[in-house]
């Protein structure tokens, strides 16, 4: 089981390794050695996480969930296949607590009175700045 912010234990059988080649150069060892991992959580059929979990991590991840609501996630920063797999693990958790983690809603504010001000004179300032550079035009006198 995996913890996440103390209240959501996800289990270990609802994610799925892979172990697959990785890319980039690493000379004759990359082409023999499956080292770099690919984790795969299915998010939508998922029963340890709650509703609104579910689907903030759902549209957090965008397009790193597939269209049957499967999370998947490819470590292969390191050479190892533990230290890829504890990689993807600990990917895995940060996108959970992201997730888990309540929506703070934004409280609306107005403009304060010497704010509006402001912005009015630095408006005022910039047309005579305009108005000043403009050609002047042929008077009859």
């Amino acid at each position: 089981m995996i913890r996440i912010e103390g209240k959501i234990l996800v289990d270990e059988g609802d994610i799925e390794e892979r172990f697959i080649r990785s890319s980039g150069p690493g000379g004759q060892n990359v082409n023999k050695v499956a080292t770099a991992v690919q984790l795969r959580f299915d998010v939508r059929n998922s029963r340890s996480l709650p509703d609104g979990v579910r689907d903030r991590l759902i549209r957090l991840a965008g397009k790193r969930v597939t269209g049957e609501g499967v999370l998947v996630i490819e470590a292969s920063r390191f050479r190892t296949r533990e230290r890829n797999r504890r990689d993807a693990r600990d990917r895995l958790v940060q996108w959970l607590e992201k997730a888990a983690a309540p929506v703070k809603h934004r409280r609306k504010t107005r403009p304060t009175a010497g704010s509006r001000e402001r912005r009015l004179e630095g408006k005022q300032l910039r047309s005579e700045t305009k108005r000043v550079r403009k050609p002047v035009s042929p008077s009859d006198d």
